[in-house]
């Protein structure tokens, strides 16, 4: 099986062309999975099914943002019921994200990837047609857990498959779903009109998206012995030779390749166990920060898809332009999705992006409050600004773990716990607006939730390792 390189350490294998008692080469050539003229197609799908896959992970939430009081009304939703549908996503998330690292070992992160886009399009398919609240939610769940499972696996494979391009990959994916994310939530709406005016049909659309998106992995399902198959049993002993390792965009983090070729033997010990001992991660502050992160950047991120339309309809926009001004939020996160990952994998600590990005929040929130229909192009760049957030958090994963597991073991835990977190910020904004009759404590709200997502965002910015803390 081909070894993947992740952090400054990498998981040892051998390829199965090769004796396990024949020395591999610790060079980058070598363990580059893309090297071999054999893997230059296998690339190929693997980056078109990144792009497809990302497209995919906003479209449920987002379309539905779009005609959220069309459903409401169709369906015979309150504004708290409304608020519990726009909490699903981070809860379902929460709860089938943790289940991704297992799946991934078992299966494979292709084949669960592509098990996901496969719920993606069902879910989608019967949403808007099984009747009433339940069965809307259920099949909602169905199409969410999909997008679980492909959240949590996307950094395992820009990690596995393009080691030493973790920055520029995060950010094609982050680019990706922010296209997505902005796509449907501006032609939801006359894409509804165009079909007649229903709004059923207005949200089965997208499942032909995630049809597309199934393709590219069948492929790499069947593929055997690649860095997206499913992983054997670890080897008991150095039995694989070591590889060249390094952080990805990182000159300024130590290169160990010339400790590997200086003493093989020592350090493919030292690969091995690390890729076998567990890695206690809740014993890591960094992992902690960086959950709480992730949760709080979720929340505004669920509030603003769910509720940013309706507060813009509510102050008297038409309801395409409300749409327009939710994509302009969402499309923000396409050149910024870029260029974030790649600027913060140059820099020892992430914490003035941090503080950056949430400035832009207050702005964004206090115009939404005080004029939001005067100002709302203005606003609607600044809280796009503020929702990239998400792939800072996502390259910060990636930067925070030195070993294969400890990538797949912080991307489930940061996620998992972060969606748990954010799972009662939309339903609270939903209970607030209904009671209170208007936007300004909801608003209030989200701006308040700016402070601790600097906070604890400058807290998980700072150049660590969840392997380092968990092992003290």
């Amino acid at each position: 099986m081909m070894g993947f390189m992740t952090g400054e350490e990498t998981r040892t294998t051998v390829s199965p062309s090769i004796p396990t008692t024949t020395p591999v080469r610790g060079s980058a050539r070598d363990a580059d999975p893309r090297t071999p003229p054999t893997r230059a197609w296998m690339t190929r799908l693997v980056i078109a099914g990144i792009v497809l896959t990302a497209l995919n992970l906003r479209p449920a939430i987002t379309s539905l943002g779009a005609l959220l009081e069309e459903v409401r009304d169709g369906l015979g939703m309150s504004g708290s019921v409304a608020g519990l549908l726009t909490s699903v996503p981070p809860l379902c998330f929460a709860v089938f994200g943790v289940m991704a690292p297992r799946l991934a070992r078992r299966f494979g992160p292709a084949a669960v990837v592509c098990g996901g886009m496969l719920a993606i399009g069902t879910g989608l398919v019967l949403r808007p047609f099984v009747g009433g609240t339940a069965g809307f939610l259920v099949a909602s769940a169905l199409a969410l857990m999909g997008i679980a499972v492909s959240n949590v696996l996307m950094p395992v494979i820009v990690k596995r498959w393009f080691p030493d391009r973790v920055g520029t990959m995060t950010g094609l994916y982050s680019m990706a779903l922010a296209l997505g994310t902005a796509a449907a939530a501006a032609v939801t709406v006359p894409m509804t009109r165009a079909l007649g005016g229903n709004w059923q049909s207005g949200l089965a659309v997208w499942a032909a998206l995630a049809g597309a998106a199934v393709l590219p992995w069948i492929p790499l399902v069947r593929a055997k012995g690649t860095p997206l198959s499913a992983e054997p049993a670890p080897a008991r002993g150095p039995a694989a030779a070591p590889t060249r390792a390094s952080v990805p965009d990182r000159a300024s983090v130590p290169d160990r390749a010339s400790i590997s070729a200086s003493d093989p033997a020592s350090a493919s010990v030292s690969g091995a166990r690390e890729a076998s001992a567990p890695l206690r991660i809740t014993r890591s502050r960094t992992a902690w920060a960086l959950a709480v992160f992730f949760g709080l950047q979720a929340t505004a991120a669920y509030i603003t898809m769910g509720w940013m339309a309706q507060i813009f309809r509510d102050a008297g926009v038409p309801a395409g332009t409300a749409g327009l001004l939710l994509a302009v939020t969402m499309v923000m996160g396409v050149p910024l999705a870029f260029v974030i990952p790649r600027l913060a994998t140059r820099l020892p600590h992430q914490g003035p992006i941090v503080v950056a990005l949430g400035l832009c929040g207050f702005a964004g929130y206090a115009g939404l409050y005080l004029a939001p229909a005067g100002g709302a192009w203005a606003w609607a760049l600044l809280l796009g600004i503020a929702n990239c957030a998400f792939p800072l958090a996502l390259t910060m994963v990636g930067m925070r773990a030195r070993t294969g597991a400890g990538v797949v073991q912080l991307s489930a835990f940061a996620q998992s716990t972060g969606y748990l977190i954010s799972i009662p910020g939309p339903l609270l904004v939903g209970v607030l607006y209904q009671h209170s009759g208007g936007w300004g404590l909801p608003i209030a709200l989200m701006a308040g939730l700016m402070v601790p997502q600097i906070v604890v965002g400058v807290l998980a910015g700072r150049d660590r390792t969840v392997e380092d803390e968990a092992a003290r």
